[in-house]
């Protein structure tokens, strides 16, 4: 899908949806469990119903909610515990979600049985090898394709031990830390991470682990950690928190274009690294600003000087690349996003993608190893046809971008965007082609 975009100035009221890592996380540990757990206002996505889809096919029963207007309001799951006896009769299809796969691993390790796992043409290029090596040092027999791509399988059981496992995304930490509790009681892992990126990230999933009493051990700076077995998750309920990075969004297309744009469903005080994001507009010139309490927080953002340029340290949150790269392309002077060369591993490689589509437009960017400088002026960039290359992530900047922009933008491979932000097209007026 082509999406065709008109400069115009981004305003009103947006409830940001739900977060796509909590949404997996509340999965993944409710099929986890024996129980039934209620999981309200989730993130209905393409990733989070990959989820749902791996879910049903390890045998737990969700069930649907839905509002008088058709919008999902809830999940009803029911697990089936950690240690599954029956293997899938196919392989899982984890789609376009890396956090799935990467987690829902570990845990299919913890069964007797084998699982196998495959996914789409983005995941066939995201290794696993860092963390199959270790589900393999902890007495997991694990096989894959090339450089730990899919095909994966993985059969336990879980024996324990003592692993190094280096962490150029977070999401093997998460994984392991996510299943080892749920190892047989006696049985010890220990985790040496001698890398860490996205540290926010391994915080959001020892908040889940600290909510449930689980017991662990860990240094101070995450990099060792000790996890008996024996240990079980309760069900869960509640809401989903709203998502900071899907928040990057609209406020980012608000400083862009003008705004005032004001943003509700946040709370400041999540665990989520990408509220990081707000600070950085901030210190950018935008202006940014809470108002309420408690459940009622709103955060209202606009622009009405020029952004200047800066350098901001992205290694915690890799996944603001694209959007302030797209915003950095309206500021004066230069912004390096530096620190980050994992964004390098995401669903593209999103440093070499936003340099080249942003050039597309007029913006000169200048590629590093682990990171971007965009050569900012203050003029508007150009109008144009970019592509999205598939990268929900890349398509929304983009998108952000193009409101300011001096004439129209076009962006191809749009439809992506539906991975985690369904609608996000629709709430910027864009016409579809």
């Amino acid at each position: 899908m082509r999406a065709h975009i008109k400069p115009h100035r981004f305003t009103g009221t947006v409830r940001v949806p739900a977060s796509k890592s909590h949404t997996i996380r509340r999965l993944l540990l409710a099929a986890l469990t024996e129980g039934s757990s209620e999981i309200a206002y989730p993130l209905d996505s393409l990733d989070a119903r990959s989820c749902v889809s791996v879910c049903r096919a390890l045998g737990v029963e969700i069930a649907e909610h839905q509002d008088g207007g058709g919008r999902l309001v809830r999940w009803t799951v029911r697990g089936v515990g950690p240690r599954r006896p029956d293997a899938p009769a196919a392989a899982l299809d984890v789609g376009n979600s890396g956090t799935t796969l990467f987690l829902a691993l570990a845990a299919a390790a913890l069964g007797s049985s084998p699982v196998s796992f495959t996914g789409d043409a983005q995941i066939a290029r995201r290794s696993a090898g860092p963390l199959l090596a270790a589900l393999s040092g902890l007495g997991v027999r694990v096989a894959s394709g090339p450089d730990g791509c899919i095909p994966i399988t993985v059969r336990g059981p879980w024996k324990g031990g003592r692993v190094s496992l280096p962490c150029p995304t977070s999401q093997y930490l998460s994984a392991l830390l996510i299943a080892a509790p749920l190892a047989p009681a006696g049985v010890l892992t220990e985790i040496e991470v001698p890398l860490l990126n996205e540290r926010p990230y391994i915080e959001l999933t020892l908040s889940y682990l600290k909510a449930q009493n689980i017991p662990w051990e860990g240094a101070a700076d995450f990099s060792f950690f000790r996890i008996p077995g024996g240990a079980a998750y309760r069900p869960l309920s509640g809401p989903v928190p709203a998502d900071f990075s899907s928040a990057a969004y609209p406020g980012c297309a608000a400083v862009i274009s003008g705004g005032p744009a004001t943003l509700l469903g946040l709370d400041p005080e999540d665990p989520q690294g990408d509220k990081a994001v707000f600070e950085i507009l901030r210190q950018m010139g935008a202006e940014v600003s809470w108002s309420g309490e408690g459940g009622d927080r709103a955060l209202t953002l606009s622009r009405s000087g020029s952004l200047r340029g800066g350098v901001f340290d992205l290694n915690d949150t890799p996944d603001l690349l694209p959007v302030l790269a797209a915003t950095a392309a309206y500021a004066r002077g230069d912004t390096a996003l530096v620190n980050v060369a994992h964004a390098r591993i995401k669903e593209t490689d999103r440093i070499a993608v936003m340099a080249r589509e942003l050039g597309k437009l007029g913006v000169a960017c200048e590629e590093r190893p682990d990171g971007l400088v965009i050569h900012g002026t203050g003029t508007p960039p150009a109008g144009g046809l970019v592509d999205g290359c598939g990268d929900h992530r890349v398509v929304m900047a983009l998108a952000a971008a193009a409101l300011g922009a001096a004439g129209p933008v076009e962006i191809d491979a749009a439809e992506s965007a539906a991975v985690t932000y369904p609608g996000f097209l629709e709430l910027l007026t864009v016409k579809e082609g």
